[in-house]
């Protein structure tokens, strides 16, 4: 069921699975695990009609894609946006296995997404394909078995209406119990502190180790971004906090560059208000080209896959890429980051602060507490830290970079619970 294409850089779905088969070529990984492995559990579509507001009905298409469930209940954020595919679910579900594998989370990897443009509907509108599609999924997802959260296109709200629209089928009696069904829910309906910026504080902790380790004064230093929604605004707001200058700044509608540093909070505020950073009035614009050729220390590309590929690859002039999206670089792009000696933070380390935290909003949820912001974010530096300092220890002993270092600790874990488990029947 492996996706084709017919461009000249593999698929998405391609390019995971051709790294995985990587790391699992270089452990010599079980044959009968790598069955498992090679495909996801299970593919669910769903079609699914929904009122508008004009009182005519639209069909909808959603996907849900569980790929594996050995270490824990399956777990990944739901993506709203009109271009989501089967071949992009299926490789962000194969992501979230070796991410909660790789940062030692009880919960295996799964995905889902609806294509839709949620900029073109109301919020009445989003609610009523929220809660269809919910129903729609039924027994699919659940606090013990798939456990999805935000992704691109979806936010607290939505999280709430699927929760919402979840507990109310379950029964009366147990409502409370299946709060769990999602994370990344708003704070007074079950969500964690330190959720909203998680993934954005992860990336931050790791560029902070990394500097440290390569002797990098973060106070003063530089960065950009591509993509400043969630997790873009928010590693830029936390660097900046700490002394780093943002330079340049790219979306789906313009790139800006301030050589003096931009303000950060005013731009977060304008593209609330806009959906935005094109004309900005604390930056000039500048073309896509100028951007990635910024000299700088630091890259954060935030936004979809497959951006840096070998020709962007060529362009940077910065010292390490912190990958905040999922699967940024091409494998082209891999290579010339190498051979060019440009420091990558893999996406399956980099931004694993959401799911960490989402694990953290679920244990509270499953044992009726509520962790202070203080208590969320010392659990994930300390979680994260420990993972990148396995992975660099993995790289050293191969040796291997550091994106084929963290599929094989993540394999290492999954490959191991078979073993200790056996394989039924």
């Amino acid at each position: 069921m492996t996706p084709t294409t017919t461009k000249a850089e593999p698929s998405f779905y391609e390019a995971t699975q051709a790294q995985y088969r990587r790391a699992a070529d270089l452990i010599g990984l079980d044959g009968n695990v790598r069955v498992i492995l090679d495909e996801p559990k299970n593919v669910i579509q769903v079609n699914f009609p929904v009122r508008m507001d004009d009182g005519r009905y639209r069909l909808f298409q959603g996907y849900r894609v569980q790929h594996n469930n050995i270490l824990g209940p399956y777990k990944g954020g739901i993506r709203y946006h009109p271009d989501v595919s089967m071949d992009e679910v299926m490789a962000l579900a194969a992501l979230m296995t070796w991410k909660c594998a790789l940062v030692g989370l009880p919960l295996g990897g799964a995905k889902g997404g609806v294509r839709i443009d949620p900029s073109g509907h109301s919020t009445d509108e989003l609610m009523r394909v929220t809660r269809r599609l919910t129903h729609a999924l039924g027994t699919n997802i659940g606090a013990d078995y798939d456990i999805p959260a935000p992704d691109m296109g979806t936010s607290a709200q939505t999280m709430n209406w699927i929760m919402d629209t979840y507990v109310n089928t379950v029964g009366y009696a147990g409502r409370n119990l299946h709060r769990g069904v999602v994370t990344g829910k708003s704070i007074a309906c079950g969500g964690s502190e330190g959720r909203e910026k998680a993934t954005g504080q992860g990336l931050v902790d790791l560029v902070e180790e990394w500097a440290l380790l390569h002797r990098l004064r973060l106070s003063g230093a530089s960065f950009t971004v591509q993509g400043f929604g969630n997790v873009g605004s928010n590693a830029a707001v936390l660097l900046g906090a700490i002394g780093a200058r943002c330079i340049a700044v790219m979306d789906h509608r313009g790139s800006i560059a301030n050589t003096d540093g931009i303000p950060l909070e005013a731009l977060r505020d304008y593209v609330r208000e806009t959906g935005s950073v094109a004309a900005f009035p604390g930056a000039e614009a500048i073309s896509v080209d100028e951007f990635w050729s910024v000299e700088t220390d630091i890259v954060i590309p935030a936004a979809v896959e497959n951006v840096i590929d070998a020709r962007v690859a060529g362009l940077l002039r910065a010292k390490v890429v912190a990958e905040g999206a999922n699967g940024p670089t091409t494998p082209a792009g891999d290579i010339v980051l190498r051979e060019r000696g440009i420091d990558v933070l893999p996406d399956v380390l980099a931004n694993a602060g959401g799911v960490t935290v989402s694990y953290f909003e679920w244990s509270q949820n499953r044992n009726n507490e509520r962790w202070d912001l203080e208590e969320v974010d010392g659990r994930l530096k300390r979680r994260l830290l420990r993972s990148y300092q396995r992975v660099r220890e993995e790289s050293e002993r191969r040796p291997c970079d550091l994106r084929t270092a963290c599929y094989v600790v993540a394999l290492e874990q999954i490959q191991s619970a078979y073993s200790e488990r056996g394989i039924f029947p």
